[in-house]
């Protein structure tokens, strides 16, 4: 294992974090707290509890996995994008270094920055809203697991992308939309039944549903169904990330 690359590769990308901090932390950290603002409080209290739990707090999970998910997948999606739109990424094709630790200093950077960003929005959560983590174990493995797959996703986005606008279309008309409808300001049992069925193809329930059941003890679907879930798409992606490399799909033209 080449650490010294994965440190550069990583080192690299955690300190574009820090150059463009205002966009990387503080945005997505002010957009939260509007969402606390207007449905937390202004909406919030004209709704009853859901399952004994304040609204405010209710939504809590559901708004950081929305800023992870689509942090991840951006963070992750232009830092390999990047060195492809220079010509920069055939020096790390070319260097002592396998496609795993290109892999694991891209998607480790972006990973950690998502983390960073699910933290801070979760002690500012607790400004406005009393909370409760039932299950800290459980909820910081969901919020590092729901991380790293989206990360990788993003990866292959950055890939997959072959100008800006591409690198913009699925999270913001695809990944955006799902987080929405996928139980982020309500509990799909709210919904009429046929509603519910609908939303259960909805990946993003699941890992909506097993997050917030680390704080409260709630959830949509069951706590094994939300990590076979994660489980399953993180395998499809890390299979999607190994058939790039070894075809050398947008890598080797």
């Amino acid at each position: 294992m080449n650490w010294h690359a994965v440190r550069a590769i990583y080192g690299y990308e955690m300190a574009r974090t820090r150059r463009t901090l205002a966009q990387s932390i503080f945005a997505p950290v002010v957009s939260t707290i509007l969402y606390f603002v207007v449905f937390g409080s202004a909406i919030g209290s004209r709704i009853a509890e859901i399952d004994g739990v304040s609204y405010g707090a209710f939504i809590v999970p559901g708004l950081i996995m929305l800023s992870v998910l689509t942090q991840s997948i951006a963070n992750a999606s232009f830092g390999i994008y990047f060195p492809r739109f220079t010509g920069t990424i055939y020096e790390h094709l070319s260097a002592p270094i396998s496609y795993f630790e290109i892999v694991l200093g891209y998607v480790g950077a972006a990973a950690t920055k998502s983390i960073i960003l699910g933290t801070i929005i979760l002690a500012t959560a607790g400004l406005f809203v009393p909370l409760q983590v039932a299950h800290p174990f459980w909820m910081a493995f969901f919020l590092i697991l729901t991380a790293i797959s989206f990360s990788l996703f993003g990866f292959i986005i950055g890939i997959w992308a072959d100008n800006f606008e591409k690198l913009q279309i699925i999270p913001l008309l695809v990944i955006t939309p799902l987080v929405f409808l996928g139980g982020s300001f309500y509990s799909i049992d709210m919904l009429p039944p046929l509603w519910q069925k609908i939303s259960l193809f909805n990946p993003v329930v699941y890992l909506i549903s097993g997050f917030r059941w680390s704080f409260y003890e709630i959830a949509d679907v069951s706590l094994g169904v939300s990590l076979a879930m994660i489980g399953l798409f993180l395998a499809l992606c890390l299979v999607l990330i190994w058939w790039i490399f070894k075809t050398g799909y947008q890598l080797k033209d």
